[in-house]
């Protein structure tokens, strides 16, 4: 067995096991904003719902589990940018509904959750059970983005060999066909695999239309579409005269960054003029750039195949350097913070792919400054030592591809910062006053929080003076209090407060609705890492 063999079978060992001893995917689009709130007590039931979003998201299940445990479809919804708006049912009974949702984000992530609010007076809260993708499921998904990438990468980049270094050898016309139909074979298990994982289905469920419903609808549909038309137009200029197959072959490499720029978190990110290039013209480059060593490594077998490799080495630094630049610019917006690289699984897929594309331009490096003219000058011994370096080179594109189709399932900490942003909340209903609590952001460090205040009946409370205290005894933290201040909209903030360690916390209010009246509310909140 070679050593690029192993490289690549230690490698995929790797990625299945991560994949199928990983929990359920985090998300990456974060819910911003419930209309009721989670937690909130309602006078009457609403005529609608609103789940507001840090990125646009499309629907895939929508359910309301009333009091009694009964599980209704809500099918009439509206989206309106990044909020969708859900008609309620006409009946909702007094007591705690759950409003239980699944939508996928623009970058093609499922994302799930639910909203328990309760109209009248709170009840016991329905049972629900939480919705989590199988690692079978994972693990096809993961294989079949490796497919697609590869074809993409070896397939369709050979192909623009033709377009921008020299015609393709024969000999390297069936490997690189090769790597077009594992791509267009690896096309519907990922798509699958998408949907299946969109609805958290079983691999059972790969069948059912519900499943390839839920693909399409999702932004991974728009890529699938155009990426099996790439892998066809290269299939195509693969087996037509260089001439005429040069020009086939632009479509289908321009259409591999299309594809790419499509979906993904990447080009999710905003702002997406910058995004959306960045990704097209780094899926290009990179295609370019991997797709030109199978025909490189068989045209080394022939005279000309010097030729070729002498006018790669001369173009090759002007794509490298669109490469490095989108790549850094996608880093900067999906990263932001440097130690992010090495504290979140994003980052750490994004080390690992840098220190494998390090590995390749330094051999690439090797080969252009001591094999090249070597090779050119006729050395005997530089030839077969080219070819096998550009195996080794080959093998790391497979390591790299590999690697890069874990992203799927690492939110980048923009999307993390996102989420860590939302507030924590709650809600204290009583018969003589009400309260709606937001920490913001709901996690350690300095927050703000806001207070709403309702009299027993959700009349509004006009208090004189609110106090708050939050303590956490099982940290040894006594009560901090705070005067708060009302605001124009006659809420009640208090600003400059940091809390220093996570877990949940006891929040008592004491209102003064009068001189001669005090009324204290008392619950607890859970503060995030």
């Amino acid at each position: 067995m070679t050593r690029q063999l192993r490289l690549i079978l230690v490698l995929l060992g790797l990625a299945l096991a991560s994949l199928a001893t990983a929990g359920q995917a985090l998300a990456h689009a974060a819910l911003t904003k419930t209309v009721p709130a989670d937690g909130a007590v309602v006078a009457s039931a609403p005529g609608e719902f609103s789940l507001s979003f840090s990125e646009p998201v499309a629907p895939l299940v929508l359910n309301l589990i009333g009091p009694d445990g009964t599980s209704r479809a809500l099918t009439r919804f509206a989206l309106a940018d990044r909020t969708l708006t859900i008609i309620a049912p006409a009946d909702l009974a007094h007591g705690t509904h759950i409003l239980s949702w699944r939508v996928v984000s623009e970058d093609g992530h499922p994302v799930g959750g639910s909203v328990l609010f309760s109209v009248g007076a709170p009840s016991a809260a329905p049972a629900i059970t939480a919705n989590q993708t199988e690692p079978a499921v994972r693990i096809a998904l993961w294989l079949g983005k490796l497919g697609l990438y590869l074809g993409l990468a070896l397939g369709i980049g050979g192909v623009a060999f033709m377009v921008w270094i020299a015609p393709i050898p024969a000999t390297a016309r069936r490997p690189i066909a090769g790597f077009l139909v594992l791509g267009l074979l690896s096309l519907p298990v990922a798509f699958a695999a998408q949907g299946l994982d969109a609805l958290a289905l079983p691999l059972s469920g790969a069948l059912e239309p519900a499943a390839w419903q839920a693909a399409a609808a999702s932004s991974f549909g728009r890529t699938a579409l155009v990426v099996g038309l790439a892998l066809l137009v290269a299939l195509i200029a693969l087996r037509m005269p260089d001439q005429s197959g040069r020009l086939v072959a632009i479509l289908g490499w321009l259409g591999a960054g299309t594809a790419l720029a499509a979906s993904g978190h990447a080009s999710a990110a905003e702002p997406q003029m910058l995004t959306r290039s960045a990704v097209f013209l780094h899926a290009v480059g990179m295609a370019g750039w991997a797709g030109a060593l199978l025909p490189l490594a068989f045209g080394l077998r022939q005279p000309e195949g010097v030729q070729a490799l002498r006018r790669f080495s001369r173009r090759i630094p002007a794509l490298l350097l669109a490469i490095v630049l989108s790549g850094l610019a996608l880093a900067i917006v999906q990263v932001e913070h440097p130690q992010a690289l090495l504290t979140t699984a994003y980052g750490l897929v994004l080390t690992g792919k840098l220190v494998l594309v390090a590995m390749l331009i330094g051999l690439g490096a090797f080969n252009r400054y001591r094999l090249t003219h070597a090779a050119a000058s006729g050395r005997a011994s530089a030839r077969p030592l080219l070819t096998r370096i550009i195996a080794a080179e080959i093998a790391i594109v497979v390591a790299i591809v590999a690697v890069v189709a874990l992203w799927r399932f690492t939110p980048p900490p923009r999307a993390l910062a996102a989420a860590a942003a939302q507030p924590a909340t709650v809600h204290i209903h009583t018969d003589k006053a009400m309260a709606d609590i937001s920490v913001t952001p709901g996690r350690t460090g300095p927050v703000t929080i806001t207070v709403s205040l309702l009299d027993g009946q959700f009349g509004s409370l006009a208090a004189k003076e609110l106090r708050l205290a939050l303590s956490r005894p099982e940290a040894g933290i006594e009560p901090i209090e705070r005067q708060a201040a009302k605001q124009a909209d006659g809420s009640w903030q208090v600003g400059n407060l940091t809390l220093p360690v996570a877990g949940r916390w006891t929040i008592e209010l004491e209102i003064l609705v009068s001189d001669f009246e005090m009324t204290r509310l008392k619950d607890t909140l859970d503060i995030r890492p």
